[in-house]
């Protein structure tokens, strides 16, 4: 059976499929498509913890799907800017699951992946699907990938 590690940028994912749909992703039906035939090695939800109730119930449905959740505390600026963004940790994981998988699957549309992924398949030939939201997803990110799946229709849940 196929081994696959599974990776969400959460706010990558949220913010893409909200300005684009105005509705959610489904992780339930993602995880159903990506699980598919495949062993689930690892399996990582990547969030930004702002503390509040709706968005502990989000993270207690993600941890009952199947996804371990990783949180970064919200960061808040004193000109008003925030930061938040996973990009480093969702790097080291992937390069740390490379030894124990058959496939990479991506959900995010954030182009700095694109050198992560290129890498990933050059020098360790293991193949990378990304998922995201077609206008807002990198050209090079999809280019990167050996399977892009544009996030619409059943993965949409309004």
């Amino acid at each position: 059976m196929e081994r696959v590690a599974i990776f969400v940028d959460v706010q990558n994912i949220y913010y893409t499929v909200k300005s684009c749909y105005r509705c959610h992703f489904d992780y339930t039906a993602f995880w159903t498509q990506v699980t598919a035939n495949r062993e689930v090695v690892y399996a990582y939800a990547y969030a930004i913890d702002r503390g509040d109730q709706k968005q502990m119930d989000f993270q207690r449905i993600l941890k009952n799907i199947g996804f371990k959740i990783k949180l970064k505390p919200f960061i808040e600026r004193s000109d008003g800017s925030s930061k938040g963004d996973w990009d480093i940790g969702i790097t080291i994981d992937i390069l740390d699951s490379v030894k124990d998988v058959d496939t990479i699957v991506l959900a995010s549309g954030d182009g700095d992946f694109t050198i992560l992924l290129e890498k990933i398949h050059n020098d360790f030939g293991i193949p990378t699907e990304v998922y995201g939201v077609s206008t807002l997803t990198a050209n090079s990110l999809k280019n990167a990938a050996q399977k892009y799946i544009p996030i619409e229709g059943h993965l949409l849940k309004k």
